[in-house]
């Protein structure tokens, strides 16, 4: 039982993480393609800023641990959940939190410390962050949508 709802807690918190991603894909970036350079760099410094909170640490925190407690618990519950599934969703929760880590939130500080007192600044901190960044948003996207997917059709596997 306590495994069933590790699960669940797992797919809601990767689901969560996958929708976060999946509207910067499809609404955030494609809505600042129409922005100066100064209106960019300052908008993604103020969401940057933002989202460092109490509820988005929880949540991104708790989404891969809980996909990897699901696969240590699974030998303990007779369900019928099938480990493969839950060793693929865990281990793209586990991708996204990764690539997170390591390419975005990296990114997000080296904007955050770009000089934009001139317009070519602002220019310049966008060329070196916007295109990087999508990619690896994209990326995230797909291993969280993919973590999702995995994790609530290991029950039905």
């Amino acid at each position: 039982m306590f495994h069933l709802m590790t699960l669940t807690a797992a797919i809601i918190t990767n689901g969560i993480m996958a929708g976060l991603f999946f509207a910067f894909a499809c609404a955030v970036t494609p809505g600042f393609r129409t922005v100066d350079d100064g209106t960019y760099v300052s908008a993604f410094r103020a969401i940057n800023r933002a989202i460092l909170n109490g509820w988005f640490l929880l949540i991104f925190l708790t989404a891969p641990a809980l996909a990897v407690a699901s696969v240590a618990l699974h030998p303990l519950d007779n369900s019928d959940v099938s480990v493969y599934a839950l060793l693929a969703g865990a281990s793209c929760s586990v991708l996204t939190f990764g690539i997170t880590v390591a390419v975005n939130v990296p990114l997000n500080r080296e904007l955050d410390r770009a000089s934009i007192r001139f317009v070519q600044d602002s220019n310049s901190a966008r060329q070196r962050f916007e295109r990087r960044w999508n990619r690896w948003n994209l990326g995230r996207t797909c291993t969280s949508i993919g973590a999702l997917i995995l994790l609530t059709a290991s029950g039905t596997l």
